[in-house]
C-alpha cells in the first residue's frame, strides 16, 4: 500500500499559473486584434477621380507609402494612429484610425481638397544697375554669412551673421530655463525621437525632400510651423534657408540642432 502526500499549495500554483496563461492569451488576442493594416483609396473631392503619388505616413509608427495609379494604399497601423495625407496642390489632411477599419478590412474612400492660390505681386528690378561693374558691384548688397553641411546633404548652407559662436548660444540657451529651444526640445522628447525614424524611412524621406510647407514636418514632430522656424533661428540658421530649404533639409538642420542640445543637456 502506497501513500501519497501532496502539498495544499500545489493547486494554488497551477491554478496561478493558469491565471496567468489566461490574461496572456486574451491580451495576445486583443492586440492580434488591435494591430495591422488599413486600406484606402485617395479621390479628388470634387469629381471622386484617384489620385497617385499622394504621401500616405503613419504619424505614430513614422512610416509612409505612395499611393498607386488607382488611388490605393495599404499601411502598417493600430487603432488611435494618426495618418498624415499630403499631395502637392492639395490640403493636407489627418484621419485617425479606428477599430473597424482594422477589424473588418474596409477599404475606407478618403476625399482630399485641391488648394486654392493667390499670386502674389512680384518685383524684377529690384537693384538698379548701371551695367558699370565697379559701380554695380558696390550697389549690390553682399550677406555676410557662413555656409556649413548638413549630415547627408550634398550642398552647402548659409549659417547666418554669428556662425562661429552658434555652439555657444545654443548652449547659452541650454541654461535658460525658459529658452524656447529647452521648452521643445525638453518637453517634446518622444516627438524629437522621431527624428531618427524619419532618416530610416525612405518614404518619409522622399515626401520630405518633395515638400516645402512644413506641414507633414509640423504633424510628425507635434510642433507648429512657427515653432519650426524658432528652432531653426535659435540653432543660427540664416533666415534665407528657413524660407527655401526644402522640409528634408530642415528635418536634417532640426535633428543636428537636437542632437547638440542633448549633448550639451548631459553635460550640465
Amino acid at each position: 500500500m502506497f501513500i501519497t502526500f501532496t502539498s495544499d499549495k500545489q493547486p494554488m500554483r497551477y491554478f496561478v499559473v493558469f491565471l496567468f496563461l489566461f490574461f496572456t492569451l486574451i491580451s495576445g488576442a486583443q492586440d492580434a486584434q488591435n494591430a495591422g493594416t488599413v486600406s484606402g483609396t485617395i479621390l479628388t473631392d470634387v469629381d471622386q477621380l484617384p489620385v497617385q503619388g499622394v504621401n500616405v505616413i503613419n504619424i505614430n509608427k513614422v512610416r509612409g507609402v505612395v499611393t498607386d495609379a488607382k488611388g490605393n494604399f495599404t499601411i502598417e497601423a493600430v487603432a488611435n494612429d494618426t495618418l498624415h495625407i499630403s499631395y502637392i496642390g492639395f490640403q493636407s489632411i489627418k484621419v485617425r484610425v479606428t477599430n473597424d477599419w482594422i477589424k473588418y478590412k474596409t477599404v475606407a474612400k478618403i476625399p482630399i481638397t485641391e488648394r486654392a492660390y493667390t499670386l502674389n505681386e512680384v518685383v524684377v528690378d529690384k537693384y538698379h544697375l548701371t551695367g558699370y561693374l565697379p559701380v554695380d558691384s558696390k550697389l549690390i548688397p553682399v550677406k555676410e554669412s557662413y555656409r556649413y553641411n548638413i549630415a547627408g546633404l550634398t550642398q552647402g548652407y548659409e549659417g547666418g551673421e554669428n556662425s562661429p559662436g552658434a555652439f555657444k548660444r545654443v548652449l547659452s540657451n541650454m541654461f535658460n530655463p525658459a529658452d524656447l529651444l529647452h521648452n521643445l526640445f525638453g518637453k517634446k522628447g518622444n516627438e524629437m525621437r522621431r527624428l531618427r525614424d524619419m532618416k530610416k524611412d525612405d518614404t518619409v524621406r522622399n515626401a520630405l525632400a518633395a515638400k516645402f510647407d512644413r506641414e507633414t514636418l509640423a504633424a510628425l514632430l507635434g510642433v507648429t510651423k512657427e515653432d519650426i522656424a524658432d528652432i531653426l533661428e535659435h540653432c543660427n540658421y540664416s533666415q534665407e534657408f528657413i524660407t527655401t530649404a526644402n522640409d528634408l533639409q530642415i528635418m536634417d538642420a532640426i535633428s543636428g540642432c537636437y542632437e547638440e542640445y542633448k549633448v550639451l543637456n548631459r553635460s550640465k
